[in-house]
């Protein structure tokens, strides 16, 4: 069998227009722009800098060249885009990265990624889910209202503990310890999910609004406290520490490429799309950058190793009330960031199963919202599973590796396509072709070994248990698979 065998574009675009398969279209450019913004600025930028700019035991911090790190990734990121922009706009079909490597570098390889982009939405979904609910607890704690704690943490974080876990209470002999917060957002998003993209959508717009005014509130206040002593030492752990705040602050900037997700539900979207992933990277990488130099220009590097760095600052500095409005802030964010990751993974498994890589279930649309309702309930059913028990830092880390290896492959993808389908076409033109997407490659995976080994492990456990599932799976059931290749299928299967 030839595992690498591509799926012609005419093939991918005919699928789309199935009846049983077909999508409803109403986003426009500013509803992308604002679905990318509301991936984009999340629990990265609230979460993540701060133990970026510090450090921890495992890795070395950049601290006030955080701002380093931010453009740094900014540009890989950007490299990234406008390949994405690209390909997006000659296969405006649901499914990012996947679909892309389908067409481009067979089909192994688009399970592989397709398993992959997992990491990015339905992973890196956890580690939202739990950032959410730390601050919707601390505004919560604002007004005196305070759950028990067994309902407001993970159980591996509760293990560690053993005279606290005893005091939670026990069903059979199993303490009964969970983040009640993180369940319950992600039962909410994944319902909004299911019942329209449209409102889903304009749900999101709100949420974006909201959050963009308060990182603009947090620069506004911050600006007239800032002392510049504390930029130095600007760099104290030298380029090494700049490079691994790039990959950690990463985090900050996944999301964009949420944007394709939704190709099939995009109105015009040769056009739309490529203006939507790049001008919500554009938005998103000014405002990082601002929020790096006033964030540590307002107290030492040293003291912001903690999940809520910026409400931190503004606490150091006296501004409780500041602080109050910033948490708040971040609950929208990553509210929005919820909302988006979680319509983009079941898009992916929609693309999947129309492939026959997965089961015909995958696939299935709501006869009245035309949404992919099954692959939505499933999506959030994992992720509230495990938001509910896991723990925040080892998921970000994982999600981060699973996004800069999805963002080598589509900048690989528009190397391929230009041989093999120069005459497609297409709505948008990556410029400097072969500079950007070699040097999307380069920087992708410059910040990848910015990460810790422990990471890298992980990264390849999850990618065998993928190539399992393909093998006992996938490869049976592709809708690529020739009358011959299925006979030859057929008897190795029973060589077996």
């Amino acid at each position: 069998m030839d595992l690498f065998r591509t799926k012609k574009l005419s093939d991918i675009l005919a699928d789309s227009e199935k009846p049983e398969y077909k999508l409803k279209r109403s986003l426009n450019a500013f509803d992308l722009t604002t679905l990318g913004v509301g991936a984009i600025i999340g629990a990265g930028i609230f979460a993540m800098t701060g133990t970026a700019a510090a450090g921890s035991s495992e890795y070395l911090g950049a601290g006030p060249a955080l701002v380093i790190s931010f453009i740094l990734t900014g540009i890989a990121c950007g490299f990234a885009a406008l390949c994405y922009a690209e390909i997006a706009s000659m296969i405006p079909i649901a499914g990012s990265a996947y679909t892309y490597s389908y067409a481009s570098l067979g089909e192994l390889v688009a399970w592989i990624i397709g398993w992959d982009l997992i990491l990015e939405y339905a992973v890196g979904n956890i580690a939202v889910a739990i950032s959410w609910a730390g601050y919707f607890q601390e505004l919560l704690g604002g007004f005196g209202i305070h759950l028990p704690w067994y309902l407001l943490t993970d159980f591996r974080t509760a293990l560690s503990q053993p005279g606290l876990i005893q005091t939670a209470p026990h069903i059979f002999g199993v303490p009964i310890v969970f983040n009640l917060f993180a369940v319950l957002i992600v039962g909410l998003i994944t319902y909004i999910l299911v019942i329209g993209i449209r409102e889903s959508a304009t749900f999101n717009s709100v949420m974006v609004v909201i959050k963009i005014v308060i990182l603009l509130f947090f620069i506004g206040i911050g600006i007239f406290f800032i002392k510049p002593s504390n930029w130095t030492p600007f760099a104290p752990n030298g380029w090494k520490g700049i490079q691994t705040g790039a990959a950690i602050v990463f985090f900050a900037y996944i999301g964009f490429d949420a944007v394709s997700t939704a190709a099939e539900e995009t109105k015009n979207p040769a056009k739309t799309l490529p203006i939507g992933m790049i001008a919500s990277l554009v938005i998103s990488t000014v405002l990082y950058i601002a929020v790096a130099l006033v964030l540590t220009g307002l107290v030492p590097y040293t003291k912001l190793a903690t999940a809520e760095p910026l409400s931190l600052a503004l606490h150091i500095i006296h501004l409780d009330w500041a602080a109050g409005i910033v948490a708040f802030g971040a609950v929208i964010a990553t509210t929005a960031v919820l909302l988006v990751f979680q319509m983009g993974q079941p898009r992916i498994f929609f693309s999947m199963s129309r492939d026959g890589l997965l089961p015909p279930s995958f696939s299935k649309v709501h006869p009245k919202y035309r949404t992919p309702h099954v692959t939505t309930i499933l999506t959030g059913v994992f992720v509230a599973f495990f938001a509910a028990i896991a723990n925040i830092s080892e998921a970000a880390e994982l999600t981060n590796i699973g996004t800069l290896f999805a963002f080598v492959l589509v900048c690989a993808g528009v190397l391929i396509l230009r041989v093999k389908e120069p005459d497609a076409k297409r709505g948008f033109r990556t410029p400097f072709v072969p500079a950007v997407p070699i040097l999307g490659i380069l920087f992708c995976v410059y910040l990848m070994l910015g990460l810790p080994t422990i990471t890298w492990l992980r990264f390849f456990i999850w990618l065998a248990v993928g190539l399992i599932i393909y093998f006992s799976y996938g490869r049976w059931h592709s809708r690529l698979l020739t009358a011959d290749d299925k006979s030859a299928v057929l008897k190795e299967g029973e060589a077996k």
